[in-house]
């Protein structure tokens, strides 16, 4: 199932010919708009075959709705560095780790600031005028239930599902939290795919465009550490929460980001997520 937040975060499941169908009053009324994707996570198990016909009915046109990110309120965001090992020769190339030229086995995880997640509803915000912006085209894996010591033959049984995610990252020399969670710097959407749709993660392949000029193409199976080996590691440092997000780490292509820009992210078996960039229309203050 494909599974949306759109206009004031009305909870809704994909259904035929373009539409999506509201399945808000399925939860109770007193669980606060952007936290409905948390409620029905954690009462999946009992709303899930409730949900399943309605991706077969007709709702509201995708075009006649406002897309919001469909996962608003994880109590953290993941993230894998140097998860891939083209992309760390070509920061390598870029002077990015001219220092320290590692991956993941090294660096291991960065947590990244959930006020940053947006939808494609919104805008990727440019903060400072003189600074290189990044695109990191990733998949996204939201967690169905607690997680904690799990091992990885056992880990995509917690997975909810899947959504595209770009990890957006300003280059320099302050730590990866602060350089990656800007607000606007996490946009996913505009739909999670639930895991019972994606039988084997590493065989998703992913595709971005900026202005319909192909920047990064690659596949999961490409990164270091897999879907599972991820929720290991991690798991094994913090208890996952359902709902949290792990952002997996990019492919190589990672390239600048200006104002104006259109970025598209398609990853196979999932909604594409398209989103604006612009230039922030005050100066963040000097660091």
């Amino acid at each position: 199932m494909r599974l949306s937040l759109f206009d004031d975060y009305r909870l809704g499941v994909w259904g035929r010919d373009e539409t999506i169908v509201d399945i808000t009053d399925l939860l109770d009324a007193v669980v606060r708009p952007m936290d409905r994707m948390n409620a029905l996570i954690e009462r999946w198990d009992e709303l899930s075959s409730v949900i399943a016909p309605a991706q077969h009915t007709v709702g509201r046109a995708l075009d006649t709705v406002t897309l919001r990110a469909p996962q608003p309120r994880p109590t953290k965001i993941v993230g894998a560095p140097a998860n891939h090992a083209g992309h760390q020769q070509e920061m390598i190339r870029d002077g990015g780790f001219a220092d320290r030229p590692d991956t993941i086995e090294k660096y291991a995880g960065f947590l990244k600031a959930p006020s940053s997640i947006v939808g494609p509803d919104a805008t990727i915000v440019l903060p400072y005028p003189d600074r290189r912006v990044d695109h990191e085209a990733e998949l996204g894996v939201v967690l169905g239930r607690r997680a904690r010591h799990v091992m990885r033959h056992q880990a995509l049984d917690y997975v909810f599902g899947y959504v595209p995610l770009l990890d957006i990252t300003m280059r320099g020399d302050e730590d990866r939290p602060f350089r990656k969670s800007f607000d606007t710097f996490t946009p996913i959407g505009p739909a999670i795919v639930t895991a019972d749709e994606i039988a084997d993660p590493s065989l998703l392949e992913l595709q971005l465009h900026v202005n319909d000029e192909l920047r990064q193409q690659g596949r999961v199976a490409e990164l270091i550490y897999g879907v599972a080996r991820l929720i290991e590691v991690y798991s094994a440092a913090m208890t996952l929460e359902a709902g949290d997000i792990i952002a997996t780490g990019t492919v190589e292509g990672v390239s600048r980001l200006h104002d104006g820009d259109r970025v598209r992210l398609t990853i196979s078996g999932l909604p594409p997520l398209v989103i604006g960039v612009t230039a922030s229309e005050h100066v963040a203050p000097a660091t």
